[in-house]
């Protein structure tokens, strides 16, 4: 059995580093373990490029906390302000020993109401929770999920990162 610590408490993100995992490692049985670095990352990153640095950092620390894994992964929300509107999206990380693996989520822009709220400061999951009348939904199913009405929920968006980030570990001989 291998294990896998996931660089957060949030169990959504554990769920869905367990489940990239189980889809790209079918015959392999692995524990995902919780491990909350206190990382120096922004509460809301705001570029793509800050979200793949907290993604890492998250990554590098619970390596550091915990030596005795065989895989860690950082998962990093992030948003980014563009012509077409304030999108938002995630990074993957996952580090072994001998490499690093990245993916990046699909991007999704949300509504003007909560983009406004975000600017003002607030991180994604609080203006959610104002707008939508919910309460911790980034625990839950997570901006994606209020506005598909959960044909998408945040793990679902999430698992494909995963997923991504693993094709180093899938395929070595090529990375």
């Amino acid at each position: 059995m291998k294990i896998v610590y996931v660089a957060s408490n949030n169990p959504v993100k554990r769920s869905a580093a367990a489940e990239g995992f189980r889809r790209m490692f079918p015959g392999e049985v692995f524990e995902v373990r919780s491990l909350n670095p206190n990382a120096p990352v922004s509460h809301q990153p705001m570029t793509d490029r800050e979200t793949l640095e907290g993604a890492t950092l998250r990554a590098e620390l619970t390596r550091d906390q915990a030596p005795d894994g065989n895989f860690w992964v950082g998962i990093e929300g992030g948003m980014q302000d563009s012509p077409n509107g304030m999108g938002t999206f995630a990074w993957v990380v996952v580090l072994s020993r001998e490499r690093a693996g990245r993916g990046r989520s699909g991007e999704f822009f949300v509504p003007e109401k909560v983009a406004e709220l975000v600017r003002q400061g607030m991180e994604l999951g609080e203006a959610d929770d104002l707008v939508f009348s919910r309460n911790n939904s980034k625990q839950g199913n997570g901006a994606i999920g209020l506005l598909t009405d959960d044909v998408i929920d945040r793990a679902g968006l999430y698992v494909p990162a995963v997923v991504f980030a693993l094709i180093p570990f899938k395929h070595p001989e090529l990375y």
